[in-house]
């Protein structure tokens, strides 16, 4: 098997994976309070990614450096970003919060301009007023002209969300950390944090096995195999645009698992942003393809 042929292999299995956390996130959320998500995702992730650390030879690494970083980047990712994004998953329809969360790209190319001192091109502006138009369309359920939200709480926390995952990323340009080190030291960083913040909130409640079970299942594969997956993916791929196009497929496959399992209707506004989000997404892409040689 070619490398790149077994890349969109890990690709594909980790955009399949993507697919379904909408869903659990939102079966999760029908039995317990984000925080209490977060708690179980988390540890999960970090026991997950722990052992895969010290399989591969990394725990010394992984305890002698890096710290520094993490303390920061752990109050950023996980923390802050899952906190938010489940918040906004609890308060909208899934499809809804999977629909806004996918501006995050387009978000990370803004923020580039004041942080990394990069330029937008006329095509990133495109981009993004197709892409935000798709959201002010979800935003409003359809009702364009009218500024009255379904739930402006819920649409702000999902963009938030996006915010905090461009900025953690454009901040991470200069980590040097190996990506399963560093996310398991941000893990590691997160869960004392998320313990402490559960022990002087709401506390833990038991919520029954399914509860449970989606709560381990977002920690499994959403923050931990699919993670995996996708760093070796890009790691092994020729050309990055290669699998990074993949994304694609997982909005489609969210819709319909949400609607068969957790029974959400398919709401024609959210058909609709969906589209103008991808194809902002997708103009993006088609404008970075040629414009790495390196890769080509």
């Amino acid at each position: 098997m070619t490398p790149d042929r077994r890349a969109m292999l890990y690709g594909l299995g980790a955009v399949g994976l993507w697919s379904t956390v909408a869903t659990a996130f939102k079966v999760a959320l029908g039995h317990m309070t984000p925080l209490e998500l977060m708690w179980i995702a988390s540890l999960v992730s970090w026991a997950v990614i722990g052992l895969l650390v010290v399989r591969r030879g990394q725990l010394g690494e992984a305890l002698s450096r890096g710290w520094r970083t993490a303390a920061w980047a752990g109050l950023m990712n996980p923390v802050a970003y899952y906190l938010v994004l489940f918040a906004a998953y609890d308060r909208l329809p899934g499809q809804e919060a999977m629909a806004l969360n996918y501006t995050w790209a387009l978000a990370m190319a803004f923020l580039a301009v004041p942080i990394l001192g990069q330029r937008l091109t006329p095509m990133d502006v495109a981009a993004g007023l197709i892409a935000y138009g798709g959201v002010w369309v979800i935003a409003t359920r359809g009702q364009v002209f009218d500024v009255a939200f379904a739930d402006p709480l819920g649409v702000g926390l999902a963009l938030a969300s996006t915010l905090l995952w461009a900025l953690y990323w454009l901040l991470n340009v200069r980590d040097r950390r190996a990506p399963l080190v560093a996310q398991w030291q941000n893990f590691s960083v997160g869960v004392p944090v998320l313990t402490l913040l559960l022990l002087l909130g709401p506390g833990f409640e038991w919520h029954g096995v399914t509860g449970l079970a989606a709560g381990v299942y977002v920690g499994l594969f959403e923050m931990g195999i699919a993670f995996v997956l996708w760093q070796l993916a890009v790691g092994t791929v020729s050309r990055t645009a290669k699998v990074s196009n993949l994304i694609f497929l997982s909005p489609p496959v969210s819709l319909v698992l949400l609607h068969v399992i957790v029974g959400e209707p398919i709401l024609p506004s959210t058909l609709l942003g969906l589209v103008l989000i991808l194809g902002g997404l997708g103009l993006q892409q088609w404008q970075k393809a040629p414009a790495s040689p390196a890769e080509a």
